[in-house]
């Protein structure tokens, strides 16, 4: 029984937006579960549980990842940012604000995972076209169907960000 989640605590340091935290959990535990019940940031959703919606995605090392498909224990040292390390309500990030001004966000599900995934894009594409902006994000699932208002809005973030 030594193999099942909860058997084995140990202590993992991460780097999560920009501050040191550690964690005792079993290190099989997914990263999205220890950033929503251990250190409380509600940005990634649980959405599928299988990386193929979008909506667990944070930063790791700079790069777009399901955070619902990587345990803890493989991240000890890493560098993670959730929606929540890219900006405030007082001062969002490119990104958020261009979400914001777009109106691009109806229900919620999907735009934890687009704009975390559109800032790491942007980072690769400074200018980049319609259809590379859909390609980029395809693999994010939107389900009010505000993909014309996503699109827009990364349109406007990498103008913002130029």
């Amino acid at each position: 029984m030594g193999d099942a989640i909860g058997d084995n605590v140990e202590k993992i340091t991460l780097q999560v937006n920009g501050t040191l935290k550690t964690v005792e959990v079993d290190p099989e535990t997914p990263l999205l579960y220890v950033l929503r019940d251990n250190l409380e940031l509600k940005g990634p959703k649980f959405g599928c549980g299988k990386g193929q919606c979008g909506t667990c995605t944070v930063l790791i090392g700079g790069e777009a990842s399901r955070s619902c498909q990587i345990p803890i224990g493989r991240l000890s040292g890493a560098n993670i940012v959730t929606l929540e390390g890219l900006g405030t309500s007082a001062k969002p990030s490119p990104v958020q604000e261009a979400f914001i001004i777009e109106q691009a966000a109806q229900c919620g599900y999907c735009i934890n995972g687009m704009v975390v995934t559109a800032t790491a894009f942007l980072k690769q594409n400074k200018n980049p076209t319609d259809e590379q902006i859909k390609a980029a994000l395809a693999e994010n699932l939107c389900r009010c169907g505000t993909h014309s208002r996503i699109v827009s809005a990364v349109k406007r973030a990498a103008k913002m960000m130029a």
